[in-house]
């Protein structure tokens, strides 16, 4: 049994959570095979949006805690975080930006993986937490990705209580790109990745690229590696032909 089911259509490929039962939570398995999937996803050119998504009633609960207990050391805690870090960074260091299609509750390392992708859109009815200090355990790892989406008050206030927030709240705070009906879910998502695929893939990896690594600068330093790569980017086929066509008042060339 596959616990991340793939789906590849028209340049978009559906990674799909498939542990409905355990409510999608991050097993060293699941982990695994998300790993290998991004792997194989990341040097794939027909590939030029990647929507993630879940089965069943939860988008993820976060870590698996039956895994979890029967570790039996501290060294064995570790490399679980650690191999859902790397996971977290793969998701940002891909080319290709990463949607989540929220249709549950996201919990902990779920709302972990949320807050890592580029965009994420959601069902009314889903609610949000990093719920780990109701368990006495402070969800360090998610509050690194969760304080890169939402202002540090919002997101201390959700580490300190581990209350849940809903979606539109989730909305105005940053965590999520657009709530939709629950049957409007696919469609929504599903336009946004065709709009993006539509673009240039170069444009788009190379700005993916420059986004993150700029965010993390000063002012200043910000500014030089955007306009570096700007530079780069001006020069790529793709641009100049778009610029070309913009300028001669024609339709580009494929």
């Amino acid at each position: 049994m596959s616990f991340v089911l793939r789906h590849e259509q028209d340049g978009i490929c559906t990674l799909t959570l498939n542990r409905p039962q355990q409510f999608n939570a991050l097993s060293c398995e699941v982990l695994t095979e998300l790993q290998t999937q991004l792997t194989e996803i990341q040097n794939n050119k027909n590939i030029k949006v990647i929507v993630l998504t879940a089965e069943g009633k939860a988008f993820c609960a976060g870590h698996d805690l039956k895994e979890m207990c029967a570790f039996p050391d501290q060294n064995t805690c570790l490399d679980l975080f650690q191999q859902c870090s790397a996971v977290m960074l793969q998701l940002t260091q891909l080319p290709q930006p990463v949607i989540a299609k929220v249709q549950g509750l996201a919990t902990a390392a779920g709302c972990q993986l949320i807050a890592a992708c580029d965009l994420a859109v959601a069902a009314e009815h889903t609610r949000f937490a990093v719920s780990g200090i109701t368990l006495d355990l402070f969800c360090s790892t998610p509050a690194v990705a969760l304080s890169r989406n939402i202002g540090r008050k919002r997101a201390l206030e959700m580490l300190f209580t581990g209350e849940f927030i809903d979606a539109e709240t989730a909305l105005a705070w940053g965590l999520l790109n657009r709530v939709v009906p629950a049957d409007q879910l696919d469609q929504t998502t599903l336009t946004l990745a065709q709009n993006i695929a539509a673009k240039s893939a170069a444009a788009i990896a190379i700005g993916k690229r420059g986004f993150y690594q700029q965010i993390e600068q000063d002012l200043a330093t910000a500014y030089q590696t955007a306009a570096a790569i700007m530079a780069e980017n001006f020069f790529y086929p793709d641009t100049k032909e778009g610029i070309t066509a913009f300028v001669e008042k024609r339709p580009k060339r494929s």
